[in-house]
């Protein structure tokens, strides 16, 4: 029983797994950032509570992301696409967007500008919602009908290592960064810049990952 214990945990040291754990973390990262752990950014900036509560809607790219899923689907990037294949040339493009716009969220001042903090956040959310959805496709295109289970554990741990990171793990450093004597909004602001680079551990995981074999099923 032991061994099969030990068979059943060796397959996540496969390489295809490791490379979806760090897209699982890629996929988790930018969730809490469009809303909880900016909610404390609102908040020391004294936005009032009802208008912190309509950044709620920032998940609405989530719920909305199967609209334009086909396009993500079927529509290659020219260039990068004949390069990397259309799946990662998908995400190279969403994670370094989504890197861009969470800078773009740290130079909005939500203290002065709410909407132009909005904007930021909604397009952030837009891009981690279409990553969403190329990353499940790749998952299931790389792997076998027998390793779906696996693959699918590893993106989910990944997605909530990304959470940790992007929820306790801002929320310390805006506090550190505070206690050295930055104003919040400083330190809300850099703490955002100090969050976009934690997205290469995706791009470094696309780049050393294959591009899955896509099977098309023939139509009469």
């Amino acid at each position: 029983m032991f061994d099969r214990i030990l068979r059943g945990a060796a397959v996540y040291l496969d390489r295809r797994m490791l490379g979806l754990l760090a897209l699982g973390y890629s996929s988790g990262f930018p969730f809490l950032l469009k809303y909880s752990t900016l909610s404390f950014w609102l908040l020391d900036e004294g936005v009032n509570i009802k208008s912190v509560a309509l950044f709620a809607s920032t998940g609405t790219p989530y719920a909305l992301k199967f609209l334009w899923a086909p396009l993500l689907d079927r529509v290659p990037i020219p260039g990068l696409s004949r390069i990397f294949g259309i799946r990662r040339s998908w995400l190279i493009a969403l994670q370094l967007a989504l890197m861009g716009s969470i800078i773009g969220v740290a130079y909005a001042n939500p203290g002065e500008d709410l909407w132009q903090t909005a904007l930021a956040v909604m397009i952030m959310a837009t891009l981690s919602a279409s990553q969403d959805v190329v990353i499940d496709a790749y998952r299931v295109e790389l792997l076998d009908d027998d390793e779906q289970g696996a693959g699918a554990a590893a993106a989910v741990f990944g997605y909530r290592l990304g959470m940790l990171v992007a929820g306790a793990g801002a929320l310390y450093l805006a506090a550190a960064l505070g206690a050295h004597g930055l104003t919040d909004g400083a330190a809300w602001a850099l703490t955002y810049l100090a969050m976009a680079p934690c997205l290469l551990v995706g791009v470094v995981a696309t780049l050393s990952m294959p591009e899955p074999v896509r099977e098309r099923a023939s139509t009469a």
